[in-house]
């Protein structure tokens, strides 16, 4: 039961620092954007980030990775973390949150 409460906090730990990380041309964190795929945490507390960016040839392709990789390290209890970049399934306005939709003045 610890474990699953512990691996819970760094799940809770790693969205909250994702929710700090902004594309440079939208002003929504990259978790509303629905840019975060998955967020995997294996029993060493290591993290696994699937994401990925509104365009292959995003400006901050080279960038952004490291940031959210940056960021999930922060985390208390994290052993390591990783991130992988993947455009499958491609990243539509419809995985925005409803948040970042009225952010956008798209609702």
């Amino acid at each position: 039961m610890e474990e699953k409460i512990k691996k819970m906090d760094i799940e809770n730990g790693v969205v909250e620092q994702l929710k700090q990380v902004y594309d440079p041309e939208i002003p929504v964190n990259i978790y509303d954007l629905g840019l975060v795929y998955e967020v995997n945490i294996d029993d060493d507390s290591n993290v696994h980030i699937l994401m990925t960016l509104t365009a292959p040839n995003c400006p901050v392709a080279e960038s952004l990775p490291q940031e959210v990789k940056e960021k999930a390290a922060e985390v208390e209890g994290v052993n390591s973390a990783d991130v992988e970049i993947t455009f499958d399934p491609p990243w539509t306005m419809d995985m925005m949150s409803e948040e970042a939709k009225m952010e956008l003045g798209f609702i």
